[in-house]
């Protein structure tokens, strides 16, 4: 479990190319971007983006725009990087080894953030939510997607997660929240919700 939730060295690198070649994982993440509904001149930023799957995603839509990536991994770091080599030396992707509770300056506020089976690693969510409110542009988007992989998950455990992150977004003043669903085994909650203008 440590090393899924912080990738280290050898041991740390096949784990994000296990995660990076799971078809589930695959599926989501692409799944998720899709749902983001993210535009050519788009600013995103993905929180936690493991091996870059949904951050080339990202890439390929947001084609005038920028993307931003953090991950606490220092192996995710590299091995993301080198999945988006070309977008990173065209300086569209920016990836930094980061945490939540620290996050770089964006200079300019962005479009819509993501992240994808993480918040539930976030100490104090909430705060964290209100913080990444303050970067998002009015109307901007969030998207905060959950596929429960405690043992003996159900469809009644994803309904609960997507609960719970509606209400982590309603306490940080998000607005308009709505569940969308993907099936898999088990069903993957995404929900979006935007920052009142």
């Amino acid at each position: 479990m440590r090393q899924a939730h912080q990738p280290r060295g050898v041991v740390g690198w096949a784990t994000g190319r296990m995660f990076a070649h799971r078809p589930s994982n695959r599926q989501r993440n692409i799944w998720a971007v899709s749902v983001l509904d993210v535009q050519p001149t788009d600013r995103v930023l993905e929180i936690g983006f493991g091996p870059g799957v949904a951050i080339a995603e990202l890439a390929g839509r947001a084609t005038r725009g920028h993307v931003y990536g953090i991950d606490h991994s220092q192996a995710m770091v590299r091995q993301a990087s080198r999945r988006n080599a070309a977008a990173v030396r065209a300086r569209r992707v920016h990836l930094t080894h980061a945490s939540v509770e620290r996050l770089p300056s964006f200079d300019e506020p962005l479009d819509a953030v993501l992240a994808v089976n993480t918040v539930g690693f976030w100490p104090d969510a909430v705060e964290r939510l209100r913080e990444l409110r303050r970067l998002l542009r009015p109307a901007g988007r969030i998207a905060l997607v959950s596929q429960p992989r405690c043992p003996g998950a159900t469809r009644d455990t994803t309904v609960r997660a997507a609960q719970e992150l509606q209400d982590l977004l309603t306490r940080a003043g998000f607005a308009d929240p709505q569940v969308r669903t993907l099936d898999l085994d088990p069903p993957v909650a995404c929900v979006l919700a935007t920052n009142p203008t």
